[in-house]
């Protein structure tokens, strides 16, 4: 079974496209031949991404401007895909903000900004690519960005760690909401993954302790996350849905 070929052609929808496990996921679908639509705040990255994907053999690549959150953003570009014609069959919420704040001395202003970026508009994202999926008798696929940290806890991650508990949950509900209607939702929870936003983390001592709590003893790396992706992308995976599946190199399993 080639997962690869199973996407080729189908509208692949990733946000928080301009780097990262975004942008991983973005070359992977191009180079599935998949038609891709990046969206993220950071435009000028985005319009130099859109050429390499096309070189990776994206027949087609659709740039989006989006906060997430932001609703009026988000239906903005929901809106600039309608008009372009272009239907989604996979949405990739991957758009995600971190804040390492003690609960303590954590500001209820960055409370809120986290929130509305990792948990209401993963909803708002969600929601509006189903719809339209409901809206003309099809389904589609769902792929929720969450972490190990919405299965277990660490200190200095408080709100972090509850958006992605909640991102959890959400996906749960809205695969059982859905699933009449022939959307899956489902969610990747990555462990510690080698990215540009916390390569310079993971070179500090505190950051290589972590590493020797992952029983592989390695950071993965955004391409380790692939064949999951295309699992659940793809019909490979058409009876999955409310799956919420680890891969950390069996962080989640390692003793307390």
């Amino acid at each position: 079974m080639d997962l690869g070929a199973m996407l080729a052609s189908k509208q692949v929808l990733v946000t928080g496209a301009s780097s990262g496990l975004g942008e991983n996921f973005a070359r992977l679908a191009a180079g599935c031949k998949a038609k891709v639509v990046i969206a993220a705040r950071r435009k000028a990255r985005l319009d130099k991404l859109a050429l390499e994907l096309e070189k990776l053999g994206a027949p087609q690549v659709t740039v989006l401007e989006m906060d997430v959150a932001s609703e009026q953003s988000i239906d903005g570009a929901f809106a600039e895909l309608d008009a372009l014609g272009v239907t989604l069959d996979v949405v990739v919420n991957n758009a995600g903000a971190a804040n390492d704040g003690l609960s303590l001395t954590l500001p209820a202003a960055d409370f809120d900004a986290l929130m509305a970026t990792n948990v209401r508009g993963v909803w708002l994202v969600a929601a509006r690519a189903a719809q339209r999926w409901v809206d003309a008798g099809r389904g589609g696929s769902i792929i929720n960005i969450a972490s190990i940290l919405g299965e277990r806890v660490m200190p200095g991650a408080m709100l972090y760690a509850t958006s992605k508990a909640a991102v959890v949950h959400m996906t749960k509900s809205l695969a059982l909401e859905w699933a009449r209607h022939g959307i899956r939702v489902n969610a990747i929870e990555p462990g510690y993954i080698s990215t540009e936003m916390t390569d310079a983390m993971w070179d500090t001592a505190y950051g290589k302790a972590l590493i020797q709590r992952v029983p592989m003893r390695r950071l993965g790396k955004p391409e380790e996350l692939n064949g999951l992706f295309l699992l659940l992308a793809t019909e490979a995976g058409s009876w999955m849905t409310g799956a919420c599946v680890p891969v950390d190199g069996g962080h989640l399993c390692s003793s307390l």
